[in-house]
């Protein structure tokens, strides 16, 4: 499987990603648009979401991703296994969220991951952080009750400032404090890297309220 290579960091303040593009029909997308969706932010090489629908052919997956030729590469891998429960799509969250929510059958949108996410170390650049307030409340108007967010990095202060995030919306309910395993039965492949070296992976659920 031929990997293609890209910039590691991608601004999304930047001009060249601020024209969103137009949400795809649905109906031509995914076989069956009554299954719940799981939505990856931020989903790199996509290979999460390409394991997971494989193993969970009664769940549409749909991966966001700011680079454009990862998401092209694993539109290519998703083609070669006739997947017809993923899609992926090339996209600033930050800009096209709100109208990909609102393009999505109601209450379909039953899980959202965020793993690992560019950490953006520098004070003048953490405006660039994908989990910002306005995501937040946005996931929360469409996301239906009990439906699940997991977010997971292994830079501590990024898990930090993504958990405080989600709890200074009251719209999500903390399911616990850290969680010691993946609740997802399909791990990342920085996931599985930073713990063969023994690392940390820091991890958060929350549940949407009823409320």
């Amino acid at each position: 499987m031929a990997i293609v290579r890209v910039r590691q960091h991608v601004n999304p303040l930047s001009e060249k990603y601020q024209q969103p593009p137009e949400p795809p029909a649905w109906d031509k997308i995914f076989v069956d648009l009554s299954q719940p969706l799981h939505l990856d932010i931020g989903c790199g090489r996509g290979q999460f979401l390409l394991t997971s629908a494989q193993q969970q052919p009664d769940w549409n997956f749909l991966g966001l991703e700011i680079r454009e030729p990862l998401v092209v590469q694993a539109l290519q891998w998703r083609d070669e296994l006739a997947l017809t429960n993923l899609h992926y799509i090339f996209c600033n969250v930050n800009n096209f969220l709100q109208p990909l929510l609102a393009s999505l059958p109601p209450a379909s949108l039953q899980r959202v991951t965020i793993q690992f996410p560019d950490p953006w170390f520098k004070k003048r650049h953490q405006k660039r952080r994908v989990v910002q307030p306005e995501v937040i409340e946005i996931l929360a108007d469409f996301m239906p009750p009990r439906s699940m967010v997991l977010l997971q990095s292994d830079v501590q202060p990024v898990a930090v400032e993504m958990r405080e995030r989600f709890l200074a919306c009251p719209r999500f309910l903390p399911q616990g404090d850290w969680l010691e395993t993946n609740p997802l039965p399909v791990p990342t492949e920085r996931e599985q890297s930073t713990l063969s070296r023994g690392e940390p992976v820091y991890r958060a659920v929350f549940l949407r309220s009823d409320s």
